[in-house]
């Protein structure tokens, strides 16, 4: 089978049809040069050259291997380009999770930098609760993940990503919906609240739990839902209110109304990126790099 060496040579003596020139162009001697030439015809079992003493001339065989040694020596420039820019992160793919809320918070800034900083790596999105992510990750199956804080273990890396407060979702008639200024945690003792679900959405149940507490205030929670949206749709319908993360009121609800809550600690919601410490994915670690 012939080589790469041999048809880079083929294609010298074929466009320059002078062996003495095709050599200078390769940077050795014609007696190599030749060599090739005569090892590449032998591995075809064709004539490629018509030479004399003064002319050299393709064959019919000559000119339409011209065309495929070409190509394939394009295809591998190609696959050596491709590999380097795997091996850099610049190419390949990267399988990233995210929670529901995520997606109106930090997701989007994320996503512009893999566009901007790594446009020939394939970004696949998977929406996923923290739970699921994290097995996900150990897995293998997601190289980064978008969860809210959880106990992770030795194996998983974190770093912060977003912090940000929390609204009041009212029914826009509801009392509080019109009041002027913040909210304060006191104004929802008392009131029906739609609340996080203790299993599905463990770190908005408890870190509700805590504000509530530490206020010493006890709504009525009425239902326990697991996504924001699921308890935005809720308040819509004017089920109860809620409490949520600040970049939920990118979800436009003709009936409800967002209002500013004063807490203690103004930015309480918390977002990390998690990925396993061994991952070995070049395109996660030149990621990371640009965030």
């Amino acid at each position: 089978m012939f080589t790469l060496a041999q048809l880079v040579s083929f294609v010298a003596v074929a466009e320059e049809l002078h062996f003495t020139r095709a050599a200078e162009r390769l940077r050795m001697t014609q007696p190599p040069l030749s060599r090739q030439i005569q090892l590449l015809e032998h591995d075809l079992g064709v004539q490629l050259l018509e030479r004399t003493n003064r002319s050299v001339r393709l064959t019919p065989a000559g000119r339409t291997f011209l065309n495929e040694a070409r190509h394939i020596l394009r295809q591998s420039e190609h696959a050596a380009l491709a590999v380097r820019q795997v091996s850099a992160g610049e190419a390949g793919a990267i399988a990233i999770g995210f929670t529901a809320a995520s997606a109106n918070s930090a997701l989007g800034t994320l996503l512009e930098v893999a566009r901007s900083a790594m446009p020939r790596v394939e970004v696949v999105l998977r929406e996923l609760v923290t739970r699921d992510q994290l097995e996900a990750i150990t897995e293998g199956s997601l190289d980064l993940g978008m969860i809210r804080p959880a106990n992770t273990g030795p194996d998983l890396e974190t770093r912060p990503a977003v912090r940000e407060g929390l609204l009041a979702a009212l029914p826009t008639g509801h009392p509080l919906a019109a009041r002027e200024g913040d909210l304060r945690v006191e104004d929802f003792d008392g009131e029906e609240v739609l609340m996080y679900s203790p299993v599905e959405a463990r770190y908005f149940h408890e870190l509700l739990v805590s504000i509530f507490r530490a206020a010493q205030v006890t709504p009525v929670f009425t239902q326990y839902l697991s996504q924001v949206h699921s308890i935005l749709a809720m308040v819509n319908a004017g089920w109860g209110i809620a409490l949520v993360p600040e970049a939920a009121a990118q979800m436009r609800f003709g009936g409800i109304t967002y209002k500013p809550l004063s807490l203690r600690e103004p930015k309480p919601v918390e977002l990390n990126l998690v990925w396993r410490r061994n991952n070995d994915n070049p395109a996660l670690e030149a990621l990371l790099r640009h965030l």
